[in-house]
């Protein structure tokens, strides 16, 4: 007997089964980081009892504290140690530094505590003073070495900010600085043999404050909006956040390194900042720690690199009461020191997703209305596919509409984007704004349901 294809059913059922296996447990994508430039922070061990109590499935030290370290240990987190820029002459001079510096701040703690990459430095290739850039990459090379000596699999790598590309707009013309070439070469080179994170800094924050029009906000935040068309691929762009990260992926790309895994070391928004500063505020971080939560756990990933999502550390656990600069600085805390949320971003273990930013609900809202949220007729594929970007990053389950999924065929852009919509409508309250997307949505009496593809809805 031939064999028979297995059914889409059975796709779809697998396909289901590892997203809820995944989330399930904390989200290993969605990291944070503890920086400790504060005199109120709390004590280690309730730091501890904070991030267990959360979805946060990774952090990252900027140095290697042993009290937190020890804190962690048996958590399950996955911990981000970091070697300072002052450790790094020594680190690369030295190979017996290095067997030092893992003795001293992994052999003790590991595997108890679960040590999965130590950084080299913060920025290096960046800084103003470039005398350590020369060395970045023999002290990494020594570092791995050690812990390979010692058979322990913890990866090395050292964190970018945003400035080591010349070149970021559209994403597919990604270039890295010319002037670095050979120390990135030689930097990739071996991240790649040791099969190590490229690690960077994306902050949608600061591109919004050099760009501040009411549309990049939108754009920055996850919010609807028209979307960027990369003009040297045709995809579209929903929001910044993807827009950098591709931009490094074409980065990578362009010099051969396209396989090397990206890990964002930081990104965030800051609740509050100084008069004159443009876009901190509660709203707008808790919508876009939200709503960037909400798309790492899509699994949608980018237009570059989708169905996967790059691990990523929001900056920060607290605020830091003693960093020098403008107030918005000392304001990126996810966290009170008290143990309480600044806002609801939607890390709680039992959060499904992060709280809608939709608007206000009015002192007298409409009625809720019966039926199902599908495309208005005429609306470009590119809206259309704007509307399922931002659906499916914000909870619900596209499973669906992907191969296999009993609601991929007919496998169009509107019949995806109908799917989509109708399922955002129906579980984010059914309220009329829940059905606009940008002014392209209205609702129908008319169950779109067909075969075995059941669109939620119907009378309230």
């Amino acid at each position: 007997m031939a064999n028979m294809a297995p059914s889409p059913s059975i796709f779809l059922f697998l396909s289901l089964f590892v997203i809820t296996f995944s989330l399930a447990n904390s989200q290993s994508f969605v990291g944070v980081n503890y920086g400790q430039v504060a005199d109120n922070l709390p004590p280690p061990d309730s730091t501890a009892s904070l991030l267990k109590s959360t979805s946060i499935g990774k952090v990252r030290l900027y140095g290697a504290d042993p009290a937190i370290i020890k804190a962690l240990a048996n958590s399950g987190i996955g911990i981000v140690v970091g070697a300072a820029n002052g450790d790094i002459p020594s680190l690369a001079s030295d190979p017996n530094a290095a067997t030092q510096w893992v003795n001293a701040n992994v052999l003790p703690y590991y595997p108890a505590s679960n040590i999965t990459l130590i950084t080299v430095g913060n920025e290096i290739l960046t800084l103003a003073d470039q005398s350590l850039a020369s060395q970045l990459v023999p002290a990494m090379q020594n570092l791995q070495n050690a812990l390979n000596a010692a058979s322990v699999k913890i990866k090395v790598s050292t964190v970018h900010s945003m400035a080591v590309l010349t070149q970021s707009d559209p994403p597919s013309s990604g270039l890295f600085n010319p002037a670095l070439q050979n120390t990135l070469k030689q930097l990739l080179t071996v991240l790649k043999d040791n099969k190590s994170p490229f690690t960077i800094n994306p902050y949608p924050f600061f591109a919004y404050q050099s760009d501040p029009r009411p549309e990049t906000l939108a754009f920055c935040l996850f919010q609807p909006n028209s979307g960027r068309v990369d003009s040297g691929n045709g995809k579209l762009y929903t929001n910044m956040f993807d827009a950098q990260v591709d931009a490094v992926h074409s980065a990578l790309t362009s010099m051969g390194f396209q396989d090397v895994e990206i890990v964002v070391a930081e990104t965030g928004w800051p609740s509050r900042g100084d008069s004159n500063e443009v876009g901190p505020g509660l709203e707008n971080a808790k919508a876009f720690n939200g709503n960037l939560i909400n798309h790492l756990r899509s699994l949608v990933g980018t237009p570059l690199m989708p169905g996967k999502s790059v691990d990523t550390y929001i900056f920060a656990l607290y605020d830091e009461d003693l960093k020098p600069g403008p107030g918005s600085e000392r304001a990126f805390g996810l966290f009170k020191t008290d143990g309480t949320m600044a806002y609801d971003a939607g890390l709680a273990k039992s959060s499904q997703q992060a709280p809608s930013t939709s608007p206000k609900t009015p002192v007298t809202p409409a009625p809720n209305t019966s039926g199902w949220c599908v495309p208005k007729a005429g609306v470009s594929d590119n809206q259309l596919q704007a509307n399922i970007d931002y659906a499916c990053s914000h909870g619900i389950d596209c499973g669906p509409i992907q191969p296999g999924g009993a609601c991929f065929e007919p496998n169009t852009v509107a019949s995806h984007a109908a799917f989509a919509m109708n399922l955002y409508y129906q579980t984010s309250g059914k309220n009329q704004w829940n059905c606009d997307f940008s002014q392209s949505a209205t609702l129908t009496s008319q169950n779109p349901s067909y075969n075995a593809c059941t669109y939620v809805g119907g009378s309230t």
